[in-house]
């Protein structure tokens, strides 16, 4: 049995999951404060209680030891002690970590090896160091070649780069020609953004020269399965979560990729690798009204054909075998 802890922001951390336990050959138990997509590839789902829902927080850094560990908060204490019981009776081979350098702590303090998902940006906090120190393994979801950043390489030794990690992998891309009017896709998350369909509306106002769609803005039409729409689009304009750009590779689109903030400059950092390799056309914040002709022209002209180069052809299965293995050999030497 392998445990795969899944942090409840977003979406993103849910859906990768889903996307490698569909590959996995070994029993899966999802544990999360938040259900998983696709939970038919879970053996088990272990809801955990929200551990930031308890006022507001005493000390949640632990002394900057720690990313949160607030003090006296029984929604932590609740979750913590659900893993510990649930290890306990299950007796796990491998726990997948995806993200929280507390649990992989705890975790590995219970003495099951831990496979850590990295994450872009700047680690190179105490914490990170830590959760990147004690774990058996890590999995970067995108290639090294693109992106290899400094503080990853000490654990160099111990880390799979398997490519993003697309839901969409293997399906049908549209390679047909942008038309004389394109059309341009916005997609948002539910990660958090400042962005409204005031300003896409705005933007389809000003430039009818395109056709302007947006999916996931906030106050616009949301879709389960947004393949037809991004594979269909001409130029996708988007975040650059790493799920948003595995899927927008997948697909092979043109793109203009606006970092949002996150912790620890997450998406500045994707953004500023995308733009270094000529993948996509990269901005620091929504643009003026009056620039978008110019950057949706740039976008066009780099178009989608290097996508490729991001590997997620086969990512989720690359990093299905990592566990796999590792899984494996934990339980061989029980």
């Amino acid at each position: 049995m392998i445990g795969y802890y899944i942090h409840h922001h977003g979406q993103g951390h849910r859906v990768r999951a889903t996307s490698i336990c569909s590959a996995l050959t070994t029993a899966v138990t999802a544990l999360s404060s938040a259900p998983p997509a696709g939970a038919e590839c879970f053996a088990d789902v272990i809801c955990l209680a929200r551990d930031d829902q308890g006022g507001p927080p005493l000390d949640p850094t632990a002394n900057a030891a720690l990313h949160w560990a607030p003090l006296l908060d029984r929604g932590l204490a609740s979750r913590m002690s659900r893993v510990a019981t649930w290890i306990e009776s299950a007796r796990p081979s491998l726990m997948v970590v995806d993200v929280s350098v507390e649990v992989a702590a705890f975790v590995r303090l219970l003495g099951v090896p831990v496979v850590v998902m990295a994450m872009p940006g700047v680690r190179t906090d105490s914490a990170h160091r830590l959760g990147y120190q004690l774990a058996e393994h890590i999995i970067a979801a995108w290639p090294q070649e693109m992106y290899d950043p400094v503080w990853l390489q000490e654990f160099a030794h111990k880390t799979t780069f398997v490519g993003g990690i697309s839901r969409f992998d293997g399906r049908e891309c549209d390679d047909t020609p942008p038309s004389g009017r394109p059309l341009v896709l916005v997609l948002s998350g539910t990660g958090g953004s400042d962005l409204s369909m005031d300003d896409i509306r705005l933007c389809a106002h000003r430039h009818p020269g395109y056709r302007w769609q947006a999916l996931g803005v906030p106050g616009g039409p949301w879709v389960d399965d947004p393949w037809p729409q991004l594979s269909g689009a001409d130029v996708v304009v988007s975040h650059a979560g790493q799920n948003a750009v595995a899927d927008i590779a997948a697909a092979r689109r043109p793109a203009i990729i606006i970092a949002q903030p996150r912790p620890f400059d997450e998406q500045q950092a994707t953004a500023a690798a995308l733009a270094d390799k000529g993948l996509a056309v990269s901005v620091p914040q929504w643009p003026s009204v009056t620039a978008w002709p110019h950057l949706i022209e740039a976008a066009l002209k780099r178009g989608g054909q290097r996508w490729p180069v991001w590997h997620t052809a086969g990512a989720a299965a690359r990093a299905a075998a990592v566990i796999d293995t590792l899984a494996k050999q934990s339980e061989a030497s029980r």
